[in-house]
């Protein structure tokens, strides 16, 4: 581990490394007091501890925030692996019971992934661990690799194309995508073609990325469609579509849904794009953490019909 190497084991403190793991990781010293469930004084006293130990300023305050150092980023990698190691070693071999445990588990989703995944593990964890936090947090399109590494995130949900060979990816979900317009659109027909899907104007729901499956049809067809408004959330793209001359593209899953609840009609679509495929993604080496592999079955266990 670099810079550990040179100091006495003997004599060091193993503690400091929990309080420099969190700093790196909130950078502020109340937040990772808060954190560590220590007083901000008792941090601040390590933080001048580590300072004197590896010769180096570790954080430097910039504005409001702290900034690691280059020193501290070449620590902050080989500790929290090192921090991993020695919790999942001690963790070995231990039961867990889910219906004592106040784990805080923070996991990464779209807000349609949210909707589909949420209500029914909510349910299940209320009557199997009723104090298990979860904690979401907005998936964006590409994996979060660096929150997975750094232990920000313990498992992400979503549609992923390129995973690193570090993490297990596990099947979740296929979903299909479907058009949605409101009750009574002047376009609306019981069946719909391709001209007169080329003819309204969609809404997009982006995710963040440059195209969708749709488009990407399309530009190979060599058509595009009207967009004239684009938001990253489908519950608000559902909400404005019933209540306008818009059309949008939605999983199939979340389309039947929105039906119910708002005045739309639901068609297919008028071109065969395929299904896309929803993975619970996470770090192999933790795999055998006993809280987080019961999660991941808890998980797969609510995967929609």
């Amino acid at each position: 581990m670099p810079g550990i190497c040179n100091l006495n084991l003997k004599s060091f403190d193993l503690n400091l490394l929990r309080v420099l793991d969190m700093l790196l990781r909130e950078q502020n010293v109340s937040r990772a007091a808060e954190r560590l469930a220590l007083s901000q004084p008792t941090v601040s006293n390590a933080l001048a501890r580590l300072r004197s130990l590896f010769d180096d300023p570790l954080l430097v305050r910039v504005g409001r925030h702290m900034q690691p150092t280059s020193r501290a980023l070449a620590l902050e990698g080989p500790i929290r692996a090192a921090l991993q190691q020695i919790e999942q070693t001690l963790n070995a071999g231990e039961t867990f019971d889910p219906r004592l445990s106040q784990q805080q588990v923070r996991i990464a989703l779209t807000d349609f992934v949210e909707q589909l995944c949420m209500p029914p593990l909510l349910a299940r964890l209320g009557e199997l661990a009723p104090n298990l936090r979860i904690d979401v947090a907005h998936l964006a399109p590409s994996l979060p690799a660096e929150l997975l590494d750094r232990g920000e995130l313990d498992m992400v949900l979503g549609r992923f194309e390129e995973v690193p060979a570090r993490f297990t990816r596990r099947a979740w979900h296929s979903e299909t995508l479907r058009l949605a317009v409101r009750k009574q659109h002047p376009l609306a027909h019981d069946t719909l073609t391709l001209d007169d899907f080329l003819g309204l104007r969609h809404l997009w729901v982006s995710g963040g990325q440059s195209r969708g499956m749709v488009d990407q049809w399309l530009g190979k067809q060599g058509l595009s469609r009207k967009i004239v408004y684009t938001t990253p959330n489908y519950l608000q793209a559902a909400h404005l579509v019933a209540h306008s001359d818009l059309s949008v593209v939605l999983p199939t899953q979340l389309a039947n849904q929105f039906a119910q609840l708002l005045p739309l009609q639901v068609f297919e679509l008028p071109f065969d794009v395929g299904s896309f495929h929803l993975e619970l993604v996470y770090l192999a080496q933790r795999q055998h953490e006993p809280a987080l592999a019961w999660l991941i079955e808890q998980i797969l266990a609510v995967r929609p019909a």
